[in-house]
């Protein structure tokens, strides 16, 4: 029996079960009696404990997620460090990997392939703004919930934007299928390396297939470097071409041609859920054939050679014409070289003294700790050497606090040892410009040359021109915390202007809808029709529209459409939270449900008492409510009966409490079945 089933970690850790094995280290699920919650607990095998390469993608990985809060990321309790256990207490995720779910499905639906994929890019976008680059995104590492939820998961071998880069050596190897040419090929790599690996997985959710396959890891790896992979279309004729280019630009080799943020992958797959039958018409040189390459190395190689040959000649013949006196120069340099070996022996011998032996001690907690107060102070430095790293904007932290260390809090290092400690500069803050009735193309290169992260909002407007800035949030004048992303509100022109009705027959209701609100219309009357005369019409299926496409009527204005029976129109169900914290400065406050964000609004919280919103669907969905970017509260919604629950306590009581709901819950507009419900028994938490 596992040594770790039936014990207590740490006085409140229960260890009920394994449900992961993974390439270094075991997953059981546990029960934490001081939270009262269910967890995940990966713990570093026994046979590495001595391993020095595994201890520290072991310690990265909680570093790297510890910095991290996103829906669409595991979350990290606790960690515990010494020389009898490593461990990290992870949320429990009850689903399968996405990998699993791709090998059951064959070929995702591409709305599917399109919901997953854009969670994915969320949390990334998360991790790259922490400077954090994952490096190993494949779909083994990413798991997924019954309501359609991803979840993140496995940054053992994610990458600091201040450290060393690695090569293919260690772990990487064996997701070649999904790295980066610059990193199958061990040059250095950025958050476009994580753009490459997203490009891999929906190449792999839309055909069913990868885009490289050898007999060997090496063998991808070179494919990574050298080859072009096949048009996904050729695989899948069904992928809407719009799709396949969104593909293709993520998936370059040269990272200049790839999408350079997660944040502009997630604007082209925004534009083309809005419109599929979009083209980017995105272009792209081929690349140099490969034996080109090789021959331009090599006759670069022989002029070097012959360079070479003739200063050996020219010295050999300089030397015949001058000669030296050996036997004094040779006497010289070695007496030199012993003179130099023996200081640099007894100066090696003085500052390590390599027979004194050191006892352990733990490393102090000084996070949170002030820097000028504690670097001085016996009761933190009797044991070890605090030395300061870098001093950095840090938003979660005031002036002068400290908010990382090195060896990290409890771990076990030789008496002497040195701490290194990053220092907190506080909120890095800007003044907001007026951005007010100025042409929104020029704002944002603006914004985007100064490193400010915005978002585009749409507005009507009778006073500012269709593509002008109305206003933004923060308000112009106002402070923004260059960790805050600023909201612009871009006019579409008076309401009342004429718009185009698109063609909204062959698709589903949800995605009229949507399509409709890009062109400022809206659904106003929906008949059904029987399923038994559109066979080939999936439920919900929009067969009909008044006016039709192509004419000509004032935005605002309603159109009829004719659907097939069977379809769940979403409920709108209404939702209080209160607002009990004291904060006098402006934050965010958001409302989402999986990837999709339902309403959001800055306030004061010591000047608000409430905060309304509206959430819209059908079925049965977790609303998780972000005040100033961290969990604030979780409310269980069915939307078939209009309940709404506060679950914030204990959001594993969701399913029980919420009642029956319809299975497989519409997030979107994409419904998800056939994955593991509550109280499944799967391999959650995979490494």
């Amino acid at each position: 029996m596992d040594k770790y089933i039936g014990k207590r970690l740490e006085g409140r850790y229960e260890i009920r079960e394994l449900i992961g094995v993974g390439g270094m280290a075991n997953v059981y699920k546990a029960f934490d009696v001081v939270e009262n919650r269910i967890v995940a607990i990966k713990i570093l095998r026994d046979e590495y404990m001595d391993n020095e390469e595994f201890l520290r993608r072991f310690r990265n990985e909680s570093r790297a997620i510890s910095l991290l809060s996103h829906p669409n990321i595991v979350k990290v309790y606790d960690v515990s460090f010494t020389n009898r256990i490593q461990s990290i207490v992870m949320e429990y995720i009850d689903g399968i990997t996405l990998k699993e779910y791709i090998e059951q499905e064959g070929i995702l639906r591409w709305k599917e392939a399109v919901h997953f994929t854009t969670q994915v890019l969320c949390g990334l976008q998360h991790a790259h703004d922490r400077g954090i680059v994952h490096r190993d995104i494949k779909p083994q590492n990413i798991m997924l919930l019954s309501n359609g939820t991803i979840k993140i998961t496995d940054f053992g071998i994610a990458r600091f934007s201040r450290s060393s880069t690695k090569t293919i050596t260690d772990k990487a190897i064996g997701s070649v299928h999904y790295i980066s040419p610059e990193q199958a090929s061990g040059a250095e790599t950025d958050s476009r390396t994580d753009i490459y690996s997203t490009g891999v997985l929906l190449f792999e959710m839309l055909t069913g297939k990868l885009p490289f396959e050898a007999d060997s890891p090496v063998s991808v790896a070179i494919k990574q470097i050298q080859s072009q992979p096949m048009m996904p279309t050729s695989l899948n004729p069904n992928i809407p071409k719009g799709l396949e280019e969104i593909v293709t630009k993520a998936m370059q080799k040269d990272v200049t041609k790839r999408y350079q943020s997660a944040a502009e992958m997630l604007r082209d797959i925004d534009a083309f859920k809005h419109d599929p039958s979009i083209v980017f018409e995105y272009r792209y040189m081929e690349p140099e054939p490969i034996e080109k390459h090789i021959q331009k190395e090599f006759s670069k190689q022989e002029v070097q050679e012959d360079d070479m040959k003739r200063k050996r000649s020219k010295q050999q013949e300089d030397d015949q014409e001058r000669p030296l006196p050996v036997v004094p120069v040779l006497s010289g340099i070695a007496f030199a070289f012993l003179l130099v070996s023996f200081i640099f022996i007894v100066m090696l011998f003085v500052k390590n003294r390599p027979f004194e032996v050191k006892e352990d001690v733990s490393a102090p907690n000084l996070v949170g700790k002030v820097y000028e107060i504690i670097e001085d102070d016996r009761e933190y430095t009797n044991d070890v050497r605090i030395e300061l790293e870098s001093s950095d904007y840090n938003s979660s932290y005031p002036e002068g606090q400290i908010y990382y260390q090195n060896p990290g809090p409890n771990t076990i290092v030789k008496k002497g040892a040195t701490v290194k400690v990053r220092v907190s500069l506080g909120k890095n803050v800007i003044v907001v410009k007026d951005y007010t009735n100025r042409d929104s193309a020029d704002v944002f290169r603006e914004l985007n040359k100064e490193g400010i992260e915005y978002e585009e909002m749409t507005a009507f407007s009778s006073d500012v021109p269709s593509g002008n800035v109305i206003r933004t949030e923060p308000a112009a004048s106002e402070e923004l915390s260059t960790d805050e992303t600023l909201l612009v509100y871009v006019s579409q022109g008076p309401q009342e202007k004429n718009v185009s009705v698109p063609p909204l027959e062959g698709l589903d209701l949800s995605t009229a809808k949507s399509l409709l609100m890009t062109y400022r219309l809206r659904i106003a009357n929906i008949k059904e029709v029987d399923p038994e005369d559109y066979r080939d019409k999936a439920p919900g299926t929009v067969v009909k529209q008044s006016p039709e496409a192509g004419a000509m009527i004032p935005a605002g204005s309603a159109i009829d459409v004719m659907v097939v029976e069977g379809y769940n129109e979403d409920q709108s169900v209404r939702i209080v939270v209160p607002i009990d914290s004291d904060e006098d400065d402006k934050v965010q406050i958001e409302a989402w449900i999986g990837d999709k964000q339902v309403d959001r609004k800055r306030i004061t919280p010591s000047r608000t008492d409430e905060w309304t919103f509206h959430a819209d669907g059908s079925g049965t969905a977790k609303v998780e409510v972000f005040l100033d970017r961290k969990i604030y509260r979780i409310y269980g919604v069915n939307f078939s009966t209009g309940e709404v629950k506060d679950i914030t306590d204990n959001p594993d009581s969701f399913q029980s409490s919420m009642g029956s709901g319809i299975p497989g819950v519409n997030v979107g507009g994409t419904e998800l079945s056939g994955l593991p419900g509550e109280g499944a028994s799967d391999a959650s938490n995979q490494e």
